[in-house]
């Protein structure tokens, strides 16, 4: 099996566990963070093997235990953790400690929420992916985070944007202090669309067509870069090029290390991005 390499990724391996974050972020010394991997759980067959999700037909304990091993190997406690409940939607929901271990160690209170803003410690914001983009924002002058959710209707309804401006609103963050991440999901390799979406994009980035909507050897067909797109977005929202980290790793392209549900459909696990400050 090939090694996973990345030129703006770390990539971590703790045994079997391999993860991936930003070096960014890692460098700032303010949060924990990552970007799981199919690689070191528990899960089996389809599975297997770090599902991370518990709808894909994969026992609970088998599950916990696959949280177990991410918070052994990020000093991540689960009971910090907050789950979104995702509809790929633009919703944006400020958690605090009253928040802690929704989704996972007890009942979630939250409803269609595909982002997550915080400036209170140790309060890890989890999202789920197996295709679709995270966004990461951390603003270390004001100390505050964000993380969502952002596959191509997200992204159409500017997720990026509405998380800067919610963290502008809530904590006074300047976008020019913010750093990003756009995490591993499919790229602009594989994310083939019909007219109908393309046309979306099309009309959306008038601007920059031509790096957005390239086009596919299939006729009808266009091939959308998510990343590209979700960069232009959050440029547009005030953050530095210089501040945005876009991945180079393609989700359907390395299903030996990401579930992938253009390749796999619903017979695949689940990936989950978490960001904390500590």
């Amino acid at each position: 099996m090939d090694e996973l390499k990345s030129s703006v990724h770390g990539i971590h391996r703790y045994g079997p566990v391999v993860t991936v974050t930003f070096p960014s972020f890692e460098s700032t010394g303010l949060v924990r963070h990552l970007f799981s991997t199919r690689r070191g759980g528990m899960s089996a067959g389809y599975l297997a093997s770090m599902n991370l999700g518990f709808s894909r037909g994969d026992m609970a304990e088998t599950v916990y235990e696959n949280y177990r091993r991410i918070s052994f190997v990020s000093g991540i406690y689960p009971g910090d953790m907050v789950l979104s409940d995702q509809v790929h939607g633009e919703k944006i929901l400020e958690v605090g400690p009253e928040n802690r271990g929704e989704g996972l160690l007890k009942p979630k209170r939250m409803k269609d929420v595909d982002g997550f803003i915080t400036n209170r410690r140790e309060v890890c914001l989890t999202t789920f992916h197996a295709d679709c983009p995270a966004i990461f924002l951390l603003d270390p002058v004001k100390k505050a985070i964000g993380l969502a959710h952002s596959g191509w209707k997200g992204t159409v309804l500017e997720i990026g944007r509405h998380m800067v401006e919610r963290m502008h609103e809530a904590y006074g963050c300047r976008p020019s202090d913010i750093l990003a991440g756009i995490s591993p999901s499919i790229g602009p390799c594989c994310f083939e669309v019909g007219e109908d979406v393309s046309g979306i994009f099309e009309a959306m980035f008038q601007d920059h067509v031509d790096e957005v909507v390239l086009p596919s050897e299939k006729p009808e067909k266009s091939q959308v870069d998510l990343w590209r797109a979700n960069q232009l977005i959050l440029e547009e929202a005030g953050l530095l090029r210089e501040n945005i980290t876009v991945t180079d790793l393609c989700t359907k392209c390395q299903t030996e290390y990401f579930y992938s549900h253009r390749r796999m459909g619903n017979e695949r696990g689940t990936m989950a991005a978490f960001l904390e400050l500590i």
